[in-house]
């Protein structure tokens, strides 16, 4: 496509002017890249002054900027065409989908799949190879369901969800519409229920129903438990990255992300909008409230305000996290002057 009819179907509207007479404003592009790989012909895009060494370096033929004049008038100097809008990111992947799109099968039942009777299927559905479906089950219209997913009995899929191959789902769980589950994923298996006695653990049954809300995307190897009683629910729109588990009796909220190995145990309460960065650790009970970070490796044991931002094990305010971390190397020099000064007060004495 030529660069302005990329602009036009994004939306937007094309802000390149030729600073110099060898800018090409409307060059033809044939795909999309990372800017420190981009050949001639690819579009790309700078997020902000980290990267903005990149447009003296980049051979795009076009890229996504900041409102930041300096940075328009470099691209313009080398002959890249360019728009800047406020969220350059956002407007890339924008682009993106206008070059790639997802697989997406034509609607069809592949013969080996086996297929409960009292299974309820919608319409133009696609069911793929070794795939199981249960009795009691309810999928709705233009569901994707890819080769060996196993669903159990008395499931609800909603319209337009897709099931990755090799992805499980347990009894009890809902699941709503416009979903992504991926590889390997297991939803609403059972919740980690044991009861100590004198003579050992006495299993409790999870009767409790897993409810993901409409939207709700479940990365590869993820877990998402059923409880007992009660359910495990993860709100719409929420995203969840490969390697996570959550716990049974769990309430994420809605426009949460949660990042690779993230795990939560029972009853944990997430609000909305809420940051969990690569393998934060939640106690039992706890509650993040909304629009909580936790940053890496974070390990919650209590509940955390809402707006807060946490780091370290165990999890304190940023602020006076990174305080302690600007001293910490100092920590071996201070311990001898310590050391000094109890001698010297000892002499003294």
């Amino acid at each position: 496509m030529k660069f302005h009819e990329i602009v036009e179907k994004l939306g937007t509207t094309a802000a390149c002017n030729s600073l110099t007479s060898n800018t090409d404003c409307n060059p033809e592009i044939t795909g999309v890249a990372p800017v420190d790989e981009a050949a001639i012909g690819t579009l790309s895009y700078i997020e902000g002054a980290k990267f903005a060494a990149f447009v003296g370096k980049t051979f795009a033929s076009a890229l996504i900027l900041p409102p930041d004049e300096k940075l328009q008038a470099q691209a313009s100097e080398r002959g890249i065409a360019w728009i800047a809008v406020s969220d350059p990111r956002l407007m890339f992947a924008a682009a993106i989908a206008l070059f790639y799109k997802p697989f997406h099968p034509a609607p069809a039942i592949h013969p080996t799949a086996v297929i409960h009777p009292d299974a309820k299927i919608g319409q133009d559905v696609y069911i793929g190879a070794h795939a199981v479906i249960e009795a009691g089950t309810e999928i709705g219209n233009a569901v994707i369901i890819h080769p060996n997913v196993v669903i159990y009995p008395n499931v609800q899929i909603g319209d337009r969800t897709v099931l990755h191959a090799n992805c499980s789902i347990h009894e009890r769980t809902r699941i709503g519409a416009d979903c992504v589950i991926h590889s390997g994923a297991v939803l609403g298996a059972e919740g980690f229920g044991f009861v100590p006695t004198p003579t050992g653990w006495f299993k409790m049954e999870q009767s409790g129903y897993t409810v993901l809300e409409d939207g709700v995307e479940v990365g590869c190897n993820s877990t998402i438990d059923r409880p007992a009683v009660g359910e495990t629910r993860v709100a719409h729109n929420t995203k969840i990255d490969n390697l996570v588990h959550i716990g049974h009796g769990c309430k994420v909220g809605s426009n949460c992300a949660l990042a690779g190995q993230v795990g939560m145990a029972g009853g944990v309460t997430v609000g909305n909008r809420v940051l969990l960065a690569g393998q934060v650790g939640i106690a039992n009970q706890a509650h993040i409230g909304d629009g909580a970070i936790a940053t890496a490796k974070a390990g919650i044991h209590n509940d955390i305000e809402p707006g807060a931002i946490v780091t370290g094990v165990p999890a304190i305010p940023h602020k006076v996290f990174l305080k302690a971390a600007a001293i910490y190397h100092r920590l071996p020099e201070m311990y001898q002057t310590l050391r000094q000064l109890q001698r010297h007060l000892g002499d003294k004495k």
